[in-house]
């Protein structure tokens, strides 16, 4: 089975766990509650920067596959090029 570690590095549920689990640990080693809440804080600050990283990631490729460029002649995603758009309008 393959992990598609896009949609898993972009998830809440993932980041959540990951920083319950942390500071889970943190406190179990004699870290203060403070010092664990700063802990988790730093691990959701990072969740956010990465699951906005894949997302704009994800939609400058789909924007890319609508449309693109065929020697010289942009083309939409209908296949019309520049120069048959411009001709109706």
């Amino acid at each position: 089975m393959k992990i598609d570690w896009k949609r898993k590095l972009s998830s809440r549920k993932f980041w959540l766990s990951i920083a319950n689990f942390v500071t889970l640990i943190v406190i179990a080693m004699g870290y203060t509650d403070t010092q664990a809440a700063q802990v988790s804080a730093i691990i959701m600050a990072g969740a956010s920067v990465v699951a906005y990283i894949i997302a704009e990631g994800l939609t400058d490729s789909a924007n890319v596959a609508s449309n693109f460029i065929i020697d010289g002649f942009e083309e939409d995603k209908d296949g019309k090029s520049e120069s048959e758009t411009e001709e109706r309008d």
